[in-house]
């Protein structure tokens, strides 16, 4: 097992190495493998291709960003981005499987920039597909998400065959939107023929949000807003619940299904949909309660009404939208993200233990703490900047406010004035 640190960051393949990939190999260990992971530079695709490599396969991770994390021997990176139809077809060359984990926009600021997340999940897999047609690849694998057909109705334990698409229109983000399209274009894609006289073989499976250590996108975005004071209220149903996977229970998942689209396997996952998750229902504030505990925070008690953090995370976009020409700043929750905390979404994992072998590994999200806790940087503070911007913010605000409600008193009553 590589054991890497680079830049004081801990390698996460090394804290979980005990987890072994070799009992799920199958058939993938049985071929001459050259596999492709886009979005390579990220957590989730940076540990599948350390595990792929751990099977004795050539990886080549592709991304735009290069990984935090050392590059183990046996895998080769190519900085290039899935936009870029020549720089792909020239990665993909000679690879016999594809993982798209590529994506942009799941949280935060980045859910704002629409342009971009719709050049990236929609044009990218476009791209994607057509290589492998072009290149006689004949399996590709893709990184969706349950927000494909989660938009805001309760969901509980939902499966492949009776929850449908959630209606493109109705999305109120643009991440889960275009991760719909791709992975609607992704499975229309089995079965057509590529360059070889072969068939392409593609299927998809659906993860709720990832954790694991070394995780740099949930974790550590929720642990500073806990240092700052900014979660100390609680919304939504107090049963809300969803689902959360464990990154080497996603990595065992994707290489179970790229053996499924094997002959060997009878193409059983050819064509198919698969929600993969550790198999437990959780509601996320006492999920996250650990995370509590050991930054020292007292957990949010005060309960405030669903609909008034909605309007504040509307507010927000918008205000982000008014002011991107001069500054960027990150919402504290976007529309989507308290969806996904307030109404619960839960999905079965029985097709993919039935047709995958997928049997998740039990982990703690307490073991992620530790680990973030151990490794995290020094601190830095922002508080006194936070308030000034938020107060900012709030002035601004209740001047709009005062102006549509106190004629008499309000800022346009003001100008007006002067004007005269």
């Amino acid at each position: 097992d590589p054991k890497c640190i680079s830049n004081e960051v801990v390698h996460p393949w090394s804290q979980t190495s005990d987890c072994n990939m070799n009992k799920h190999a199958g058939a993938l260990s049985k071929r001459s493998m050259n596999i492709v992971v886009t979005g390579g530079g990220g957590y989730f695709g940076y540990n599948l291709g350390c595990a792929l490599a751990k099977l004795g396969t050539s990886v080549v991770l592709l991304d735009i960003q290069k990984p935090i994390w050392e590059i183990p021997s046996g895998i080769v990176f190519i900085q290039a981005d899935v936009r870029d139809y020549d720089a792909l077809s020239a990665a993909c060359e000679g690879a016999d499987c594809v993982f798209h984990a590529a994506a942009y926009g799941m949280s935060g600021l980045e859910q704002l920039h629409k342009e971009k997340i719709e050049s990236i999940n929609v044009g990218g897999t476009k791209f994607i597909i057509e290589v492998c047609k072009q290149q006689n690849i004949p399996r590709l694998i893709y990184t969706s998400t349950v927000n494909v057909v989660f938009g805001g109705n309760p969901i509980e334990d939902g499966n492949e065959e009776t929850v449908p698409y959630f209606p493109l229109e109705k999305h109120i983000d643009h991440y889960s939107k275009t991760k719909s399209i791709a992975d609607q274009m992704v499975l229309a894609a089995n079965g057509t023929p590529v360059a070889g006289a072969d068939k392409l073989r593609t299927c998809v499976l659906r993860p709720p949000g990832i954790y694991g250590p070394g995780e740099q996108r949930h974790l550590p975005r929720v642990a500073i807003n806990i240092q700052r004071g900014l979660f100390r209220f609680r919304f939504g149903e107090p049963s809300a619940q969803m689902n959360w996977v464990h990154v080497q229970n996603l990595v065992q998942a994707h290489i179970l299904a790229a053996e499924a689209l094997t002959s060997e396997r009878n193409y059983i996952a050819s064509g198919q949909a698969y929600y993969i998750n550790d198999g437990e229902n959780v509601n996320l504030f006492e999920w996250i309660s650990p995370l509590f505990e050991k930054l020292g925070c007292s957990q949010p008690w005060i309960r405030v009404p669903t609909c008034l953090v909605y309007i504040a995370a509307t507010t927000m976009e918008y205000l982000h939208l008014a002011l991107s020409p001069i500054m960027e700043f990150t919402p504290l929750l976007t529309r989507n993200e308290v969806q996904n905390i307030a109404v619960t979404h839960t999905f079965q994992i029985d097709k993919a233990r039935n047709q995958l072998g997928y049997y998740p590994k039990k982990f703690t999200f307490a073991d992620s703490v530790d680990h973030f806790i151990k490794t995290r940087p020094e601190n830095q503070n922002h508080h006194v900047f936070l308030k000034i911007i938020l107060s900012l913010i709030g002035s601004f605000l209740s001047l709009i406010f005062l102006s549509f409600t106190l004629q008499d008193f309000s800022i346009m009553h003001f100008f007006k004035e002067n004007q005269h």
